[in-house]
């Protein structure tokens, strides 16, 4: 078995920005949505950099309009994250994708959803758990009505709460109130940092906001103290290494320092992000990894065992994920 073969779990992944380009195509075919712009002659997402990235992934998604839209969307990508051999995902949910932030409506869009993942195990045995998630830079207010939506949909379907968006608006403080309100209902916590924020931002989710995990986080290997808080605090990191190579933080996989924060004592995991945009997937960062870093199928078992004990789900979705992955 080659390492990309390997059960994989994924941890870092965006559900909109998951949306393979034929899928999106289809949907603005059926909608009537002009996409100019969004994509090059060879049907993939354009983009020149992140805050382009930004917009692009915002034009895009503006054709997944309803429920039955998002329902589709999960079905797809739970096909894709399947055919690549992931067993469990956490997904990043927004509410404002979803009903504009409306409570009643978010509950509608969360049950296709859930419909639709429920039909994905039973077809494909893929568990997909959601993390509900803010966006930076639409401010601290949005965040709050972001953050109600997880708050009353918290349980065994709904189990974190994160930040996206732009690292450059603002600080990871400014959110507190919502990261507050979704650790008291009993929600995990995540946020982007040090990715294009630098380390500072890292320190910034730590302090002020006392997340688990840190989607990205790489850049703490620019601090050597933030380096060892992070393993003094037992913080895992979710790295997307194809997505930062394809936005520029690093020159390509050799030169990505996912190895040497792990080589640090750093728990790190390996997600995909944005696949499509990235024109990336799981078993091709693998393939990549195992390139670069010289690593093998024992150091790719221990990174997916890492994931499975950092993931939010509740306790027997956990062991049952174990399992599979010992298993193999």
């Amino acid at each position: 078995m080659s390492v990309a073969d390997l059960p994989k779990v994924e941890l870092h992944l965006h559900h909109e920005g998951a949306a393979p380009p034929a899928f999106v195509r289809q949907l603005a075919h059926e909608k009537k949505v002009d996409l100019t712009g969004v994509f090059d002659d060879q049907g993939n997402y354009k983009f020149t950099d992140f805050v382009n990235f930004l917009r692009t992934y915002e034009a895009a998604t503006a054709v997944l309009q309803t429920p039955e839209d998002f329902g589709r969307l999960t079905s797809a990508v739970l096909e894709e994250c399947a055919a690549n051999g992931v067993v469990y995902v956490e997904s990043f949910l927004s509410p404002e994708f979803c009903g504009c932030g409306d409570l009643a409506a978010w509950r509608e869009y969360l049950h296709a959803i859930q419909e639709a993942a429920d039909r994905a195990e039973t077809t494909h045995g893929i568990t997909l758990r959601g993390v509900v998630t803010c966006i930076r830079h639409e401010g601290p207010e949005i965040a709050k009505r972001t953050a109600l939506c997880a708050a009353e949909t918290a349980g065994d379907w709904v189990v974190g709460f994160g930040m996206g968006g732009d690292e450059g608006k603002g600080h990871q403080g400014d959110f507190a109130y919502s990261f507050d309100m979704a650790r008291e209902a009993g929600l995990k916590l995540t946020t982007h940092a040090g990715e294009f924020g630098g380390p500072e931002s890292v320190w910034e989710a730590i302090r002020d906001l006392n997340v688990e995990r840190i989607g990205h986080g790489v850049r703490a290997i620019e601090d050597p103290k933030l380096v060892q808080e992070i393993v003094a605090r037992d913080i895992t990191l979710e790295v997307c290494p194809g997505s930062n190579v394809v936005l520029g933080l690093y020159k390509d996989f050799a030169a990505h320092p996912i190895q040497k924060l792990r080589a640090a004592g750093v728990k790190v995991t390996v997600s995909t992000d944005d696949p499509p945009f990235f024109g990336t997937t799981m078993r091709r960062e693998y393939d990549m990894l195992a390139a670069a870093h010289g690593w093998d199928a024992e150091v790719f078992a221990e990174i997916n065992q890492t994931a499975a004990r950092a993931a939010f789900c509740d306790e027997d979705t956990r062991a049952t994920i174990l399992k599979r992955l010992e298993a193999a």
